[in-house]
């Protein structure tokens, strides 16, 4: 795997906002995590001829990693939402309210849902997964932007379920 490789994939990873991934191939292995509150990048050679061009990679590329794009996404719910039902992401990915650029959105605030109404889409690796709702009630609050990464278990919607 070449440098400028390695380079993309770390860049790729810090835009995404995905937490941890890791590459394995006969040559090399790669395990990149961006925890809060650092952004390590590990890179593991499998065979010793790839140690000298692999170990350059983390002193080039670790600074432009960032943790912080990801955390600004959703608000946190305050006391007097906490009669609300949050849905959240049930993966890692990248957050649309609709199906594409030109279409409405699958729902805004004071739309009412239905387990199984769709509610957003969150592509993960290219796969565009339609994130059906599991309760029934009022959209109050849309907590991501459109097109913003999100996390594993990160609050999307505040739903109002009387």
């Amino acid at each position: 795997m070449k440098l400028t490789e390695i380079q993309d994939l770390i860049k790729f990873v810090s835009k995404s906002g995905v937490s941890e991934v890791e590459l394995e191939t006969k040559e090399i292995k790669i395990v990149i995590r961006t925890p809060k509150s650092a952004a390590p990048v590990v890179v593991q050679p499998a065979q010793v001829v790839q140690a000298a061009p692999v170990a350059a990679a983390p002193a080039a590329v670790a600074a432009p990693v960032p943790a912080t794009p990801a955390d600004k996404g959703p608000a946190a719910p305050t006391a007097d939402e906490s009669k609300y039902i949050t849905i959240k992401s049930p993966m890692i990915g990248t957050f649309y309210r609709s199906p594409g650029p030109d279409k409405a959105a699958f729902v805004n605030v004071g739309d009412e849902i239905t387990p199984g109404k769709p509610v957003c889409i969150i592509e993960a690796m290219k796969l565009f997964n339609e994130i059906e709702s599991d309760v029934k009630g009022k959209i109050v609050k849309v907590l991501v932007n459109d097109a913003s990464p999100v996390e594993y278990d990160q609050p999307l919607f505040l739903v109002d379920p009387s």
